[in-house]
């Protein structure tokens, strides 16, 4: 039987300088060309993956770059969160493609492959606070708007640059590419919350444009900033559910993992569409 294509895509995209590849996209799609060629690429585009511009926040004269369109901010109300203030709510517009609790040996499981907190995290004791705790992973196709959020209050204690590289995470990369989201690179942004405790959410990067900005700091993926650990313990960046954490150019996932002294009611379920601010689950700390 004939290679799927799907496989043959995967093993293609093995073969590509994936990160200079990203760069020079990057590069492409932040370069001021004719404003025609930009309205037509956003057109094509818009056209192709169906994007929703009713609720999308239209410079009066468009958008100067295709980035510009890509990271689209929306109407103010075009999102709400939910008023539940035990909500945990979805950092982002997408997919849930996965959840459940992580193991003892804080482990989880994102379509059939079982991946460790400590990789994805980039630091095994920091991974430690999980075991036993919640996970949720958000997919974000190429329609879906492209900023995260935070799924918590509370302010942000630091961020880890785990450094790697770029693979697709669509099917070709989550079918093909065993342990996805552990080797592309990605930001672990630390929140901690009165009502839900130590929460981190990780944007994963992808090949593409394959740049992650946080919306707090200057600091970028993908373009030579050092990775390393970003502390904020001087002066923490306070944030309520909802607010704004970062921007994916192009691409992603973004995964939630909650303690296990959070005790939490799952309000949503694999596969099923999300939007920012929708409550992925509803509980907390024990208040007793």
């Amino acid at each position: 039987m004939g290679m799927s294509a799907s496989r043959l895509a995967a093993q293609t995209v093995r073969a590509l300088p994936r990160k200079r590849l990203s760069r020079a996209l990057g590069r492409l799609a932040a370069s001021a060309a004719p404003q025609s060629w930009v309205d037509a690429a956003i057109s094509a585009f818009v056209k192709a993956y169906d994007v929703d511009l009713s609720e999308v926040d239209m410079p009066p004269d468009g958008f100067r770059t295709f980035d510009d369109f890509f990271t689209r901010k929306l109407i103010t109300g075009a999102r709400l969160v939910d008023g539940n203030p035990r909500a945990l709510v979805s950092p982002a517009d997408g997919r849930i493609e996965d959840l459940g609790r992580l193991t003892a040996g804080a482990e989880l499981l994102v379509k059939g492959q079982t991946y460790s907190a400590a990789d994805l995290i980039g630091d095994p004791d920091a991974a430690a606070l999980y075991e036993g705790g919640h996970y949720f992973i958000v997919y974000l196709s190429p329609r879906d708007y492209h900023r995260v959020h935070a799924p918590t209050s509370g302010a942000v204690q630091y961020v880890r640059y785990v450094p790697g590289t770029l693979f697709p995470v669509n099917r070709i990369g989550t079918d093909h590419i065993p342990q996805l989201f552990a080797r592309n690179e990605r930001l672990a942004i630390v929140q901690e919350s009165v009502v839900h405790g130590v929460v981190t959410t990780i944007m994963v990067g992808a090949i593409g444009v394959g740049r992650i900005g946080l919306s707090f700091d200057d600091l970028q993926t993908n373009r030579g900033d050092a990775p390393g650990v970003r502390s904020y313990a001087d002066s923490p960046i306070a944030l309520d559910r909802g607010e704004e954490l970062g921007v994916f150019h192009m691409g992603s996932t973004a995964i939630v993992m909650t303690p296990p002294a959070c005790e939490l009611e799952v309000a949503s379920e694999a596969g099923a569409s999300v939007r920012m601010g929708e409550a992925m689950a509803i509980g907390g700390l024990d208040e007793r």
